[in-house]
This record gives C-alpha cells, sequence and structure tokens, in this order.
C-alpha cells in the first residue's frame, strides 16, 4: 500500500510539472482560479492518501459553488495561498522530473546509445569506454530513484501547505457553526415545546370528551337496566353521549390537522392556507400569486404553519379584527408574509411557537422575520427556496 502511495505521489507530481503552463495561465483569470486549484489540490491530496476534506458539495456545480466561494473572506486565506504554492511547486516538479527522469533514462540506456555510435551526455559525464556506459546504468538507476524520492518530498511538501493553510480558523465557518449549533438547540426546544402542546391538547380536548362518553353509557346502561319505563332520561344520556363523540371527534381532527393539514397534501399550499384562511375566527384577507406545483413538501409544510402560528398569535393576543397574508409562490421560491393592525409588541422568545417557525424556515433554507413595534401591529414574513438546499 506504502508503495501505491509512492507511486501515486510520483505520478501526481508529474502530472503538475506538466500543468505548470496552465497554472500560469491560471493567474490570469484570478481569483476565479484560487478555489478551483485549491480543490484540486485537496482532491489530490485525498488521493494520495492525506487526511483532506473537500469543501464543493458533491450536488453543487462548480459553477455555483466557485461563485459563493469567492464571496467567502475565507478564500483569501486558503485557496490564493494554495494557488501560490501549487505554482512555485510546479516548477520545482517540473526541473526534478525533467532533468532527473531524462539524465536517468540516458545513463540506463547508455550501452544501447554507445553501440548506435552516440556518446550520450549527462551534465559533465561523456562515457568514453563500453565500461563506462555499462558502470552507468546503475548510476541511471540511482538516479531515477533519487528523483522520485525527490517528487515523493514535494508531495508531501505540498501536502504540508496545504494542512496549515487550511488549518487557520476560518471565521465564516466557525460562524456558521456556532449558527448550526444555536438552531440545533433552538429546534429541540421547539419540537419539545410542539410536543408539549399535542400532549396538552389530547389530554384537555378529545381525552376529556372521551371520558365522558364512557361516563354517559355506563349511566346510559344503568338507566336502561333499572328501569326500562324511563325512556326519556334513556334518550338524554344517549343524546349526551352523542354529543361528546363528536366533539371528542372534532377535537381530534383539529389536533391531527395541526400536525400535518390534509388539505396541504392533496391540494397544495395555496389550497390549505386558503382553507385555513376561512377556518380562523379572524377576517382574513388572502392574496396568493404564483403556481404552488413546483414546491418541495418540507418548503410548503414549513410556510403553512407559518401562516397558521402567525393567525393564531393575531386571534389571542394582537386585539385585532382583521388580518392580511400576501402568498406569493414561484417556481424557485416561495415568500408570505402576514400582517395586522392590532397591539404590537411580538417577540421571537426562545422555546415559543415563533421560534420553532423560524427554526422550521431555517431547517429548508428559508428564514423568518417579524416586525412588530408596540402600538405599530405585527408583521411576519417568510421566505423559502422551492427545494430545500440539502
Amino acid at each position: 500500500m506504502a508503495q501505491v502511495r509512492m507511486a501515486r505521489r510520483v505520478l501526481t507530481e508529474c502530472t503538475a510539472a506538466m500543468a505548470f503552463p496552465i497554472l500560469l495561465i491560471s493567474l490570469l483569470v484570478f481569483p476565479v482560479s484560487s478555489p478551483v486549484v485549491a480543490e484540486t489540490d485537496r482532491s489530490r491530496a485525498r488521493w494520495c492518501g492525506a487526511d483532506t476534506t473537500p469543501l464543493k458539495p458533491s450536488d453543487q456545480s462548480w459553477a455555483q459553488w466557485v461563485s459563493l466561494r469567492l464571496r467567502s473572506r475565507s478564500m483569501w486565506r486558503t485557496d490564493l495561498p494554495v494557488l501560490v504554492t501549487a505554482t512555485l511547486l510546479s516548477v520545482l516538479s517540473l526541473l526534478v522530473a525533467f532533468f532527473g527522469f531524462i539524465g536517468a533514462a540516458v545513463l540506463v540506456l547508455s550501452p544501447v546509445f554507445w553501440l548506435l555510435g552516440i556518446a550520450a551526455q549527462v551534465g559533465p559525464f561523456t562515457p568514453e569506454s563500453v565500461g563506462q556506459t555499462v558502470l552507468a546504468v546503475p548510476a541511471g538507476v540511482v538516479l531515477g530513484a533519487v528523483t522520485a524520492t525527490v517528487l515523493t518530498g514535494t508531495s508531501f511538501l505540498r501536502d504540508l501547505f496545504l494542512r496549515s493553510f487550511s488549518r487557520s480558523r476560518d471565521p465564516d465557518l466557525l460562524a456558521k457553526l456556532e449558527e448550526l449549533r444555536t438552531s440545533r438547540a433552538s429546534l429541540t426546544a421547539a419540537f419539545e415545546f410542539e410536543r408539549q402542546r399535542i400532549e396538552r391538547d389530547l389530554h384537555d380536548g378529545a381525552q376529556q370528551e372521551l371520558v365522558a362518553v364512557v361516563m354517559r353509557l355506563g349511566m346510559l346502561e344503568a338507566a336502561a337496566t333499572a328501569a326500562a319505563s324511563d325512556q326519556e332520561r334513556v334518550v338524554r344520556l344517549a343524546q349526551q353521549a352523542r354529543d361528546h363523540a363528536e366533539r371528542a371527534l372534532e377535537r381530534l381532527r383539529e389536533t391531527v390537522r395541526d400536525i400535518h393539514p390534509r388539505e396541504l397534501s392533496d391540494l397544495g399550499l395555496v389550497a390549505a392556507v386558503r382553507e385555513l384562511a376561512a377556518r380562523s375566527p379572524l377576517r382574513v384577507e388572502l392574496t396568493s400569486t404564483g403556481d404552488d406545483s413546483a414546491l418541495s413538501s418540507p418548503t410548503a409544510t414549513a410556510v403553512y404553519f407559518t401562516v397558521s402560528e402567525a393567525l393564531t398569535n393575531i386571534a389571542k393576543h394582537a386585539g385585532a379584527g382583521i388580518a392580511r397574508v400576501d402568498l406569493r409562490c414561484a417556481a424557485t421560491d416561495v415568500h408570505v408574509r402576514v400582517q395586522d393592525d392590532g397591539v404590537g409588541g411580538a417577540r421571537i422568545d426562545a422555546g415559543s411557537g415563533l421560534a420553532g417557525l423560524r427554526e422550521r424556515m431555517r431547517s429548508v433554507g428559508g428564514n423568518l422575520e417579524i416586525l412588530s413595534p408596540p402600538g405599530g401591529g405585527t408583521q411576519v414574513s417568510a421566505s423559502a427556496p422551492s427545494q430545500p438546499p440539502w
């Protein structure tokens, strides 16, 4: 395995030597060439057995990735030094490979050249007899081995520079990691809040109604067996049991709808939001444009629950009788805005419903913002790409 890796390193250095003119041309199109050369060098190091991590996602095109990389400050601290180092070391590899391997080949083939009447010269050495040509063969083998060793060392030197540049603390990466940790914690808290809400809705709603149904059925059974003549009481208990059962069924439907509405799966986002507006105790003015057929299920679900939570908060806390929903769908993204003219003062607190919605929107590559000055109403705005980035 070690021999295979050494052979790979010698091969990549010879390739780098031949690619030196391309590297010179790439300097003319700097800085676009920096991410490409740096990512290629990471692939080289990984193929040679070094521990490196590719930065380009496999599902992202080179054009998109280079465009994003050029807007990152870390490109100047990592990719640019790698480009400069790769160019300088390619000069070294070119000189070593050219003179080393050609000299080694000439020395090894000295007896053949002597038979052809050619006195092959390698540096200051020129064979003057058959014996000298024979002695030149092992010298050529040694020179070839030394050349391969120098090229291998050059490859390790590339790895050393690549790791040193990559280990520099990248503020962009650190900020994204910190954002990921915060998002994960917020999302966990939001999920816990949602589980508690579902448990509370089932306990205080459908469960209580079903307990009442069981009690009424027991009373109905007792009344029916005690006095067959008391038909009026039996009928009344039966009606009460039916009413409780219907309310329990409606509570269960509401809870299931809050988990994932059937309209969203069957009819799409626009129809589901329209049904949501119709069921709201508020007067909702809904404006929708565009086609929602291009929206993925995670994106449509995130937007739906954003509208649902916003309307619920308006009904509970805003003190407003009317809400406005503006939904705009496109082939590439979706935007929604929910606003009212209530008391305002809403905030996204940790563990709250709005905090959970913001993390849900971020999980599909979107974002949620709230504008709610005291006494100035509340506006909740959310946007997301049609397809999540994962």
